[in-house]
């Protein structure tokens, strides 16, 4: 399986913090806070990481992280020309690193402890489909995308910020996909914000009866605003001085 890290876009929510740096560069408690995702790529069992990013900074990325040996990782890297497409649009670099072959999508800013390296290994055991991950979140939060599911645990729907959330379920920035991938994304018609949605690229899997989901246990959006930046800065140290992250 390859792996794709999206670290693009421009985080306006963030200025001026990101006036001269891209977020994903920005410290999280003891390390940038693009060495996270890249981390569970290793421990996942992943060998070769794609990362995107946009022209104004993939000098940087290659600068801090070279060909990804810190990591045990052999690192490539692509430039997103349109940092306002969205995710779907970003995965599209990745076509021919990762043709005829499944893939984990990671975003950038996603800070969580799941090791994925069981659902690695049931990925790519799979014929066909997709695989989203989701944290529970009581409020009912609208400033993510929703799993609805049934009693069994099968996805019905996946819903963009819904006005009237169907369940706590939201979906995080982490993502598994089949070879088809690609194909789904080219029948995307960009959204009224002007993206190409993730999610309406997952509820292909949806209709199609292959999309399964998976329940973690505490992740944060730290790319998202100062107050989940700062969030994910006292997370992270609060595990790293229990042990349970390094």
């Amino acid at each position: 399986m390859k792996g794709v890290i999206l670290a693009g876009g421009l985080a306006t929510r963030l200025r001026p913090l990101t006036y001269v740096t891209n977020k994903h560069l920005l410290p999280i408690y003891n390390k940038p806070m693009i060495y996270y995702p890249l981390e569970a790529m290793a421990k996942a069992g992943i060998k070769e990481v794609l990362l995107t990013s946009s022209a104004d900074h993939a000098g940087h990325f290659a600068s801090l992280l070279g060909a990804g040996e810190e990591f045990g990782l052999k690192l490539y890297y692509a430039v997103q020309k349109n940092p306002q497409g969205g995710i779907a649009d970003a995965m599209m670099l990745a076509e021919e690193f990762a043709r005829n072959e499944k893939m984990t999508v990671l975003l950038g800013d996603n800070i969580f402890g799941h090791d994925l390296t069981k659902s690695v290994a049931e990925m790519e055991a799979k014929e066909k489909g997709a695989k989203v991950f989701g944290i529970e979140m009581p409020t009912k939060s609208k400033q993510y995308g929703v799993i609805e599911t049934d009693e069994n645990g099968k996805v019905l729907s996946i819903e963009e910020k819904p006005e009237f959330p169907k369940s706590d379920f939201a979906q995080t920035g982490i993502y598994m996909y089949d070879e088809r991938v690609f194909d789904f994304i080219k029948g995307l018609s960009p959204s009224a914000r002007g993206e190409l949605e993730v999610t309406d690229l997952n509820n292909f899997y949806v209709k199609e009866g292959t999309m399964s989901f998976e329940v973690i246990d505490w992740w944060i959006d730290a790319g998202t605003s100062y107050d989940e930046l700062l969030r994910a800065n006292v997370m992270v140290q609060e595990k790293v001085k229990a042990g349970e992250l390094q």
